[in-house]
């Protein structure tokens, strides 16, 4: 059987860079090499791209992989049929691509903007499309389509950047006239829970707007959920399935970007701690939220479940964290797809949905 090419892109330019580099390094060492030729590109944080040629995939998250002497730079070609351009010191050399794997998490990762690079390439890329993967990443549009899909979520109001810049005093009236402390602060367009913020006064409002309009001029704030942080991963394209339920327990104030990547403090339980029946509704929401968006190959849906087992959408992340300790993988592995095998279908239905 041949191979496919598979260009594996990390990095980026995007605050989650170093959790694209962690999730990336996973992703290289579980891929199958016998169904696919590896094609390893990293994006670093000025927009280069850079062909890395070595085996050492521990490189990529201490940030080593650019000094490797395989290294050279490359442009993939918005050209159909073109494919990657290498520039070795030996000359220019062209790599045909099958399918590509953008292992990018956030902006120009996770927007739509490298799904639209692949689209004008004609090269199937795993995970949702553009204008999925753009709806997915502005979570103000997101909590749009939940409405109109009749999903509980939590109430929610838009503040602008110019907003805060005309009269932040003004906005902060806002929130206070639609909701009690604490209140979730986040801006609307990044991943991670980068620059999201819980306010319990007014003091820290301000504080928690002005950090959240550093990462987008949307800002979303959030009446606050007391309960159960659940998460399910969806695979599939036209009749997309739902793992098991995991729960997170952060350890934390909240699920934060140091508690999801630095620190070991938050607590995985796989399957969640609820009942059934509660299981069973967040994984048909689940579903509903991911097709209702038009999403392919893959999706994470985080929800709240309360003491009274009501069912609160929070969020999506239409490329979530690959690392070794991320829910995606680990929650199909534990409903019976080992991670290997899980990358192999991704490949799989992004060429499905390219040529389906």
């Amino acid at each position: 059987m041949q191979r496919l090419n598979l260009l594996v892109l990390f990095g980026g330019v995007s605050p989650e860079h170093e959790v694209s580099l962690r999730s990336a390094e996973s992703v290289l060492r579980n891929l199958d090499t016998e169904k696919f030729r590896v094609i390893p590109v990293g994006i670093t944080k000025e927009g280069q791209w850079i062909h890395f040629g070595g085996n050492d995939y521990s490189l990529l998250p201490k940030n080593e992989w650019m000094n490797d002497p395989s290294c050279c730079r490359a442009v993939l070609s918005p050209a159909r049929g073109e494919g990657l351009w290498l520039f070795e010191a030996a000359g220019v050399k062209n790599e045909k691509i099958d399918a590509m794997f953008p292992v990018l998490h956030g902006e120009n990762g996770e927007d739509g903007s490298i799904q639209g690079l692949a689209q004008l390439a004609g090269i199937p890329c795993v995970g949702p499309g553009v204008a999925a993967s753009a709806t997915g990443m502005d979570k103000c549009l997101t909590k749009l389509v939940a409405d109109e899909a009749q999903v509980r979520q939590a109430a929610w109001l838009l503040i602008t950047a110019e907003q805060l810049e005309h009269d932040e005093d003004a906005a902060v009236e806002r929130v206070e006239e639609k909701f009690r402390y604490p209140v979730f602060v986040k801006p609307a367009g990044t991943g991670s829970s980068v620059g999201v913020g819980k306010a319990k006064d007014v003091a820290a409002l301000h504080r928690a707007l002005r950090e959240a309009a550093k990462y987008d001029r949307k800002i979303l704030v959030e009446e606050f959920i007391d309960g159960r942080e659940i998460e399910v991963a969806v695979l599939g394209n036209e009749e997309p399935v739902a793992s098991i339920c995991g729960e997170i327990d952060s350890g934390a104030e909240f699920y934060d970007y140091e508690a999801k990547y630095i620190t070991d403090s938050a607590q995985l339980y796989i399957p969640a701690r609820i009942e059934k029946d509660v299981a069973e509704k967040v994984r048909r929401n689940a579903v509903k939220i991911y097709s209702a968006l038009g999403c392919t190959g893959l999706s994470r849906v985080d929800f709240f479940v309360t003491a009274k087992g009501d069912v609160i959408f929070n969020e999506i992340n239409t490329l979530p964290g690959f690392t070794s300790i991320s829910m995606y993988p680990k929650l199909f592995e534990a409903s019976g797809i080992p991670y290997k095998e899980l990358l192999t279908r991704l490949v799989d239905y992004a060429v499905e949905a390219r040529h389906g």
